[in-house]
């Protein structure tokens, strides 16, 4: 079968044909649909994140948010069967340990990261297979275009865990999002559809501008500020600052301009992962969220069961992650897409959907 693999850090990939995955008893095998490109991938491609021992190795295949439908079943899987439609989490989990037991199978002791490791290929391909099936996979609504939910791999359903779950988001509250990329331009949808107050916080207009289509109520260009954390406190009344404040990126800037940007009392949302520049390290003005008694949380992917949460807003048509898909594009011309993601000149989620 075709499918775009890795060969080393910063190298052109390539479709090169490879073997078909076939189903371990507890797995199946997924004809993909349509799958997310995503700013992980990038940073796998150029070998960022070794620190947290993500390490590509050449022959991977890549592709962490995939729809698709089922072609094969193994012989433990008793809660699909073939044709049905699926979508998955990249962090999959064996639902066994403590973590999967207490519902936070998002941060399961033996997670696996879809297409980042060998024994795990990800969805840029034909065909994919999915470990721990009857607890990873998850059925798709009818009628529902795989093309929409492309993302909820990945980016959007780790913007709706984090705010749903992981911060305290009510109606009437102001929350920044720092970095308009799709992960960002998620929390900016989610939040809305919370009932927020949004602030989006970008270099580029033709994200900012996404931003306010996708429910933003004002925002920031940080090309055009001397103090971010300043410009937007000074759209919060009294200019104290936000409830929440999202770093969507990962820099030392963007995590330190997100902490800043805080009322007392606040909470830090982070979701973007940092790059080789900081290695997982970043210095923030401690003393002050001591004093004023902020938080600092992370958000890592969503479980499983809470996909049926997004499903049912779509169905209430309070959330459409379809807004956020900025492109489809073969699976030819996925290399050059990761390879585009340098400068940061996505806007919203690419999706392959041509395999």
């Amino acid at each position: 079968m075709r499918a775009v693999v890795f060969e080393e850090a910063g190298e052109p990939m390539e479709v090169q044909e490879v073997d078909r995955p076939e189903a371990d008893a507890d797995e199946i095998v997924v004809e993909t649909e349509a799958c997310g490109v995503c700013r992980s991938d990038w940073h796998a491609w150029q070998g960022d994140w070794d620190w947290i021992g993500v390490a590509p190795t050449p022959g991977l295949v890549f592709g962490h948010e995939p729809v698709g439908t089922v072609k094969e079943v193994g012989e433990d899987v008793s809660e699909l069967s073939v044709g049905d439609r699926v979508c998955v989490p990249f962090n999959l989990s064996d639902g066994t340990c403590r973590y999967c037991k207490q519902g936070r199978a998002n941060i399961c002791e033996r997670v696996v990261p879809m297409g980042f490791v060998p024994f795990q290929p990800g969805a840029f391909a034909e065909e994919f297979p999915v470990r721990n099936a009857d607890h990873n996979a998850i059925k798709i609504p009818d009628g529902v275009d795989p093309v929409d939910v492309a993302g909820l791999g990945c980016r959007f359903a780790t913007a709706f865990h984090g705010l749903v779950h992981r911060v305290d988001v009510t109606p009437g509250d102001w929350v920044a999002v720092h970095g308009c990329g799709g992960v960002g331009l998620s929390a900016i949808h989610v939040a809305d559809a919370l009932g927020a107050n949004v602030i989006g916080v970008d270099l580029g207009e033709d994200k900012l501008d996404k931003a306010v289509e996708l429910g933003a109520d004002a925002t920031v260009n940080v090309t055009e500020v001397e103090d971010v954390p300043q410009a937007v406190k000074a759209h919060t009344p009294s200019s104290r600052g936000v409830e929440v404040s999202v770093d969507a990126l990962g820099v030392a800037e963007t995590c330190r301009n997100s902490v800043n940007s805080l009322a007392k009392g606040g909470q830090n949302l982070q979701i973007g992962l940092t790059t080789s520049e900081e290695e997982g390290e970043v210095s923030l003005p401690v003393d002050n969220i001591v004093m004023e008694e902020r938080e600092f949380v992370g958000s890592f992917g969503m479980p499983p069961h809470e996909y049926e949460e997004i499903f049912s807003m779509m169905a209430q048509d309070k959330i459409d992650p379809g807004k956020i898909v900025s492109e489809t594009v073969s699976l030819e011309e996925v290399p050059e897409v990761i390879a585009s993601m340098d400068d940061y000149g996505t806007v919203g989620i690419p999706v392959c959907d041509e395999f």
